[in-house]
């Protein structure tokens, strides 16, 4: 007859159809996930918690038939190489890691454990994986790889500020996916004919310097890069671009909600839910190298409509249109 020991386990790993393999998920072990980020703890709630819904929705309970161990790199990415290590020490079964200098930092740590990416900038490029549909080594997981977005959020830009001739634009130079973004925005400034000023920053302390540049320079508008550390300290850019009466576009809906004039760029909670799905087939014996990595098929654009009175600037009609979502 089937024990309460038995049952109550079953019930609990129910949504796990698949057979698990037995060095993987043995009855009764208690899987550990390293979570590696360069933010910190209090930065990326919607991401976080989208992530353990996702692991929830697939029958994994945080305490009883699974574990997160997290480390968080405070935006100062000279931090995860060591606390990769630790993770890898630590023997987890897989570690998720987010951005691009996570997942470098992670595979540089380790070269058996599997890695899930929550959303690469450039994972090809920057040796991360084979190829987008056979990653080939211990990584895999999710992409952002869209460097067109620098020209479609510039173009976006100037159909609010159609009278815009210098844009500064804010960029981790740490981050070798930013470097695309930037080249893009470049290529499209050319050819709507503004000049664009480059902000560059790679820690916490650059921000101090590189921000004020851009009223020196005279920057009619501002487009914020998406990466972990610009994410990080998304306040104080947000802060300042309304101080200093400065049109903004960003890359993630949080920005917005922050009070940014407008965000295009995918749903980085989507992202992070769809990372849970990886962690749940490699638990359950999937190999990394024969898991596609994902890209976004949908990009939200978000007005917040309270920030572009309070700049007096008129939003298009048929931009209002076109957003996902109007913040007032």
């Amino acid at each position: 007859m089937m024990n309460r020991r038995t049952f109550l386990w079953g019930l609990a790993l129910g949504t796990l159809s698949a057979p698990l393999p037995a060095d993987a998920q043995q009855a009764g072990k208690v899987a550990r996930i390293g979570v590696l980020a360069q933010g910190s703890s209090t930065d990326a709630p919607h991401s976080g918690e989208a992530f353990r819904q996702g692991l929830r929705d697939l029958g994994y309970v945080e305490g009883e038939n699974i574990v997160l161990e997290y480390r968080w790199a405070e935006g100062r990415a000279e931090r995860l190489p060591d606390l990769a290590v630790e993770l890898v020490n630590l023997k987890v079964d897989v570690i998720v890691a987010g951005g691009t200098p996570a997942p470098l930092a992670a595979k540089h740590a380790t070269r058996t454990i599997p890695i899930v990416m929550g959303g690469a900038g450039d994972p090809v490029g920057t040796g991360l994986v084979a190829s987008l549909a056979r990653p080939g080594g211990n990584v895999t997981g999710l992409s952002t790889l869209t460097p067109e977005l620098g020209r479609k959020r510039l173009q976006l830009l100037k159909e609010v500020v159609p009278g815009v001739s210098r844009v500064a634009v804010l960029w981790n130079a740490a981050n070798p996916y930013t470097l695309l973004l930037v080249r893009e925005t470049e290529a499209a400034a050319r050819t709507l004919g503004v000049q664009v000023q480059s902000l560059a920053v790679r820690g916490p302390d650059d921000f101090e310097n590189a921000l004020p540049a851009a009223i020196r320079g005279r920057a009619g508008a501002l487009i914020v890069v998406d990466d972990p550390l610009t994410y990080l300290y998304r306040m104080r850019i947000v802060d300042f671009a309304a101080r200093n009466r400065l049109p903004a576009m960003y890359g993630f809906r949080e920005f917005a909600e922050a009070g940014g004039l407008m965000a295009f760029g995918a749903n980085l909670a989507d992202l992070y839910r769809r990372a849970a799905t990886y962690v749940d087939k490699i638990l359950k014996g999937a190999k990394p190298a024969d898991l596609p990595v994902e890209q976004p098929t949908k990009f939200e654009l978000i007005i917040n409509m309270k920030t572009a009175k309070a700049l007096g600037l008129t939003i298009p009609p048929s931009l209002l249109l076109r957003a996902d979502q109007v913040v007032e």
